[in-house]
């Protein structure tokens, strides 16, 4: 069942399970899924549980909640497809990461746009970068009602964009622009998940596109060099320089979105070939 925020866009036989970041909402994805339809592919842009809503929504679930999020629906999705790829942003990385952990059977390719592991990007303050205890803390109930809010440049550097996102987040308007700020809990949550995907890139086999900006302000490039080194699969990296960390949506989008359907449309190409050289013994037997 499609939840009130999520978008699927009927296509080809290609398809894209798109998902968005801690505290976002699909909005932060449903441009490169409209591009990617243009291109062919069949989209689903999927929200994650406790998101869309507001605190108390996302405090009620935890990493594992997000992550059968994204399993449920790339069932449905591939129900619909013959070839399965999965991108994410920011978080949504770690969970498309994670899907290709579980299940390497299913993923045949990743987007992984600013990758976050750490939240050691230039304008996380010193707190942020302390993140890594909350795991330990928030079991005792110390930072419950705790926010890490959100400060400029809020991840995106082109400015009318940074208003228009900035002022429906401040507004309220959790459904299209996701919550102002990082609740403790959640982000000890996510602690958790980025330990749990960290200890375990060695079993992604899928090739991956990186896309990533030199300048992010949220997560540095040590987040990139993680999977460059951790993955088996190959890699391929897209560094962007005038863009900040969300960027699906700055103003280097347009190059993510490029890469992205090249990337996968070569794919796509490989397993059909291979399809095709093997399908003649098939038919012998």
């Amino acid at each position: 069942m499609i939840k009130p925020c999520e978008f699927h866009l009927r296509g080809g036989r290609a398809g894209v399970l798109l998902i968005h970041g801690l505290t976002g909402t699909p909005t932060e994805m449903r441009y490169v899924g409209n591009c990617l339809q243009r291109a062919g592919f069949s989209v689903l842009g999927v929200q994650l549980a406790g998101h869309c809503g507001d605190t108390g929504d996302l405090l009620a679930t935890g990493w594992r909640d997000w992550a059968a999020s994204v399993a449920a629906a790339a069932d449905r999705l591939r129900e619909d497809v013959d070839h399965l790829f999965v991108a994410g942003l920011s978080m949504g990385a770690l969970l498309a990461l994670k899907l290709a952990i579980d299940r390497p059977a299913q993923v045949d390719g990743l987007g992984l746009y600013g990758t976050t592991f750490f939240h050691d990007g230039w304008a996380t303050p010193a707190i942020g970068r302390l993140a890594f205890l909350l795991p330990l803390v928030t079991p005792l109930g110390i930072g419950r009602h705790r926010v890490f809010a959100e400060a400029e440049p809020y991840g995106i550097k082109d400015e009318r964009i940074r208003q228009r996102v900035v002022g429906a987040m401040l507004a309220g308007a959790s459904e299209e622009a996701g919550l102002a700020g990082f609740p403790w809990p959640a982000l000890a949550q996510f602690q958790r998940l980025s330990t749990r995907v960290r200890g375990r890139l060695g079993r992604v086999r899928a090739p991956c596109f990186v896309a990533h900006s030199a300048h992010d302000d949220i997560a540095s490039l040590r987040n990139v060099r993680l999977i460059e080194r951790g993955v088996r699969g190959p890699v391929k990296t897209l560094l962007l320089h005038d863009s900040y960390h969300l960027v699906t949506i700055d103003r280097e989008r347009s190059k993510v979105i490029d890469g992205t359907i090249a990337f996968f449309r070569d794919i796509v190409a490989q397993r059909e070939a291979s399809w095709s050289r093997h399908a003649p013994l098939a038919l012998a037997k």
